[in-house]
């Protein structure tokens, strides 16, 4: 009795510990929604309501009337695309070199190669301004460019362990067979990576999407803008349209929840083989 009586309190602990966790996450995001569909004048009413008595659009028509708000949005989609593409392509491609070939100084090269993971990206931003500055890469090919390199240790580290788990037997017979390494890569091991795959993309496109420091110090050109900038291009001096801001940013969640939604059958299974090794 004593034993059920632990479980069943062990269980009710749990169960409250992970609730109060979900209400952290989730009150204050309800919180974004609700407001960005009251008035201006509601916003600050107290005490705050999590059920508004008038709900209404003006916040989202006013945010997508916003000068330039639909290029800033196309600019992070074509940012977030670019950086995401060539990451996966090249993190892909360095991940199966650390995790097939056999060459001296793989491994220590390959630590040097996770420095970046461990490096703060804040403390970045003035040597690489200085680079920027120096090679004259600003606005887009110095955004993408430096997301790219944000993003590449990490994805390698993740992709090196899928690659790892795909069974040598099928590579050893496609070698028989008269496959090259190319067609290896790209029929075989890709194809069976494509979990590990979903979570690279994932990750990628969400901080190059949302990133706000790097690029509000890269781009010089105003045409170029990306949405977080622009969004943070609502808070003035004087006045904070509070309902528009927060329905401009629960707009900037739909291509990420888009991209979400396409490969969650993958992400998972993703999550629990990235970075294992066979």
């Amino acid at each position: 009795m004593s034993q059920k009586l632990q479980r069943n309190t062990g269980k009710l602990i749990t169960f409250v510990v992970l609730a109060l966790g979900l209400g952290i996450v989730l009150i204050p995001f309800w919180y974004m929604i609700i407001t960005s569909f009251k008035p201006q004048t509601m916003i600050f009413e107290l005490p705050p309501q999590l059920w508004p008595r008038t709900w209404t659009l003006n916040n989202y028509i006013a945010a997508l009337g916003k000068d330039h708000f639909g290029r800033y949005f196309l600019n992070s989609a074509f940012v977030a695309l670019s950086a995401t593409f060539f990451t996966v392509i090249i993190s892909s491609m360095t991940a199966y070199a650390f995790a097939r070939l056999h060459f001296r100084g793989k491994e220590a090269l390959f630590y040097l190669f996770l420095v970046g993971m461990m490096v703060p990206p804040v403390m970045l931003i003035i040597p690489q301004f200085m680079v920027a500055k120096w090679l004259n890469l600003f606005n887009y090919s110095g955004l993408i460019l430096v997301y790219i390199t944000m993003n590449i240790s990490m994805q390698t580290f993740l992709l090196r362990g899928v690659f790892e788990n795909v069974p040598r037997d099928l590579e050893e017979a496609a070698l028989i067979d008269g496959g090259s390494s190319w067609t290896i890569f790209t029929r075989i091991v890709l194809p069976l990576s494509i979990p590990g795959l979903a979570v690279v993309i994932i990750n990628t496109f969400l901080y190059s999407w949302e990133e706000y420091a790097w690029a509000n110090v890269a781009i010089k050109n105003t045409s170029m803008r990306t949405l977080p900038i622009g969004i943070a291009l609502f808070q003035s001096e004087h006045l904070t349209e509070w309902g528009q801001v927060f329905a401009a940013s629960l707009m900037a969640l739909v291509p990420v929840m888009i991209i979400f939604i396409i490969f969650q059958r993958y992400f998972i299974q993703g999550i629990s083989t990235t970075g294992m090794k066979g």
